[in-house]
């Protein structure tokens, strides 16, 4: 069990390899949105991972880095059509970071670093492994960040028009403390992901021993 957690924590995408952090920073005002910028994510690396190993053997090693953004790209676009078409409010939401998962540094890399390496199989497990590593990460972040600064918990706000549900809920009751909109800044956010950082290092630290 020690060494599991130790490894969970090692191949954490965003703890352990310190990817995808400008996601991590900017849209996890709520966990509504961490969430769904997690599975988002997870949806274009299965997708590009998948490709990227069925044709792995037919790309010149010269040209494959644009090849792939290439691939990433059109799953990119199609994801943010169907956001602009069925949920804009949510597109309107995570913003610039859906286009930007493109050269997002974890798609990217484990396109070249595994996919282009692995059978569809493989490729597929670590594109799951990865993103919902990213998608747990963007969760915890955003929960925390949420309650602290906002003292609510959004499970469906920008996506109503689908759902058809709205559950947006107060956590605290009403005091001085919480909400306390530093958490909601960027240097919040800093503060809340260094501390993270420090803790899941000491965890990973005890287990280790």
């Amino acid at each position: 069990m020690r060494k599991k957690i130790s490894l969970f924590i090692k191949q954490n995408p965003v703890f352990g390899m310190t990817l995808g952090l400008c996601p991590l920073l900017a849209i996890t005002t709520t966990f509504e949105n961490s969430y769904l910028m997690g599975i988002s994510l997870l949806f274009i690396l299965i997708l590009s991972n998948s490709i990227v190993s069925l044709i792995r053997k037919w790309v010149p090693n010269k040209i494959r880095i644009p090849i792939y953004i290439t691939i990433i790209g059109i799953f990119v676009t199609i994801l943010e059509y169907l956001l602009f078409t069925y949920v804009p409010q949510l597109k309107s939401s995570l913003g610039i970071y859906i286009p930007l998962i493109i050269v997002n540094c974890l798609v990217l890399g484990r396109a070249l670093g595994y996919a282009s390496r692995h059978n569809l199989k493989d490729s597929i497990k670590d594109a799951l492994k990865m993103g919902l590593g990213y998608t747990f990460s963007l969760s915890l972040v955003g929960i925390i960040r949420e309650v602290l600064g906002s003292n609510t918990l959004t499970l469906m706000e920008n996506t109503t028009n689908v759902t058809g549900y709205l559950a947006k809920y107060q956590v605290f009751p009403t005091n001085s403390i919480i909400p306390n909109q530093f958490f909601a800044s960027p240097a919040g956010v800093l503060l809340i992901v260094g501390l993270l950082f420090g803790l899941l290092n000491m965890i990973k630290g005890v287990e280790e021993k």
